[in-house]
């Protein structure tokens, strides 16, 4: 699908980029799509000063220096796909397009004696389209719980990161993936056995946090008339704590200018497009944006935090979709006192795990 609001970010192309990857863990923090107040009281995000002039500095995710060099800062970590002793989830990486490295990391449960079908979750994770990926420890925890919690198979999107892939990139291999997941359909050229026999295709869900929700509310309306749609049910999506924004600002994000400044910079790497904030990808709430309406699922859960600068995106989001003439069922959790995606960074709290009951809870009911 080649629409104007998949390819509005391809006037931009990287100059041959060398990876760096700062493996110090001086920031024990969040480090998804938008960072808690706790980051500026404890950082050590401080400059090298023997290293390249810096040209591009997104904090506190990464800089990118003058002779291309990208230096990632936080989420850099990964951990091998393996059998959980804890949950009893078993893991295994497969790559999905050979020609991209896209990836993908597979989720299996503890199977019932006459293994029996299970709905599948395709998981789109955060970072700002720019670090963490499938295999970062603190997500691979995270779906280590949910497979067991909501008992269903998991595929978790290992999609490639701006700068060096610009969106529409991490859209495209998400969408590749989920396309590869329908080829297991049945009549479909799909071989990966946990894919063709372990998953039933009337219970597809997409889930993601931050800008892996933003990824999932695209592929909403992207799969609607495809190939995918007619291969399988995409019967809801979870958006956790979504990675929405807008140059205009709304609700509480007047009363946090520091971290507001922040959020406004980042979309600038990650989709140089010239629309900046209100590109329909990060503002779907603007003219010209796909409609709500439009969405290729039954039913929609929105979770919110009380403190995350994100939370009144969030909420429009639930009131724009009820308000569309949308035929489905939407539902709203707000978390209070705890900020963006806490529940990948404190996992094993009280409030991580209700959260993921919930999002259980949408899957199962």
């Amino acid at each position: 699908m080649n629409s104007p609001l998949f390819t509005s970010c391809r006037n931009y192309s990287p100059i041959g980029y060398k990876l760096t990857v700062n493996l110090r863990n001086t920031i024990g923090l969040l480090f998804y799509a938008v960072v808690p107040v706790a980051f500026f009281k404890s950082s050590q995000f401080l400059m090298d000063s023997s290293k390249p002039k810096v040209i591009h500095e997104v904090v506190p995710y990464l800089r990118v220096y003058e002779d291309g060099t990208i230096e990632r800062l936080l989420g850099t970590e990964v951990t091998p796909a393996a059998f959980d002793p804890q949950t009893g989830v078993v893991s295994t990486d497969v790559v999905v397009v050979p020609e991209t490295g896209v990836s993908a990391r597979l989720y299996r449960p503890k199977l019932t004696p006459n293994n029996q079908k299970l709905p599948l979750v395709v998981y789109f994770h955060g970072g700002a389209f720019c670090i963490s990926s499938a295999a970062d420890p603190k997500y691979h925890h995270c779906l280590n719980t949910l497979v067991a919690t909501a008992n269903v198979i998991a595929v978790s999107v290992n999609y490639r990161r701006a700068p060096e892939h610009p969106l529409p990139a991490a859209y495209d291999d998400s969408w590749a993936v989920l396309q590869w997941v329908a080829s297991h359909s049945v009549g479909g050229e799909g071989s990966e056995a946990w894919v063709r026999d372990d998953v039933d295709f009337e219970r597809v869900f997409l889930v993601g946090d931050s800008a892996g929700a933003n990824i999932a509310h695209h592929l909403a309306l992207r799969i609607v008339g495809s190939r995918s749609a007619q291969r399988m049910k995409l019967v809801g999506i979870g958006l956790i704590h979504p990675y929405f924004w807008g140059e205009d600002q709304i609700g509480s994000e007047a009363k946090d200018p520091v971290r507001k400044a922040m959020v406004d910079k980042w979309w600038q790497l990650v989709c140089p497009s010239g629309r900046g904030n209100d590109d329909p990808l990060i503002n779907p709430f603007v003219d010209g944006a796909p409609s709500f309406k439009d969405l290729g699922c039954d039913k929609v859960l929105v979770c919110v935090a009380e403190r995350d600068i994100l939370r009144d995106r969030g909420r429009l989001y639930y009131e724009t979709l009820v308000k569309s003439g949308w035929g489905g069922t939407a539902e709203m959790v707000e978390t209070e006192g705890e900020d963006h995606v806490f529940h990948i960074f404190q996992a094993d709290s009280d409030k991580a795990r209700s959260l993921v009951r919930s999002v259980a809870s949408f899957i199962n009911h």
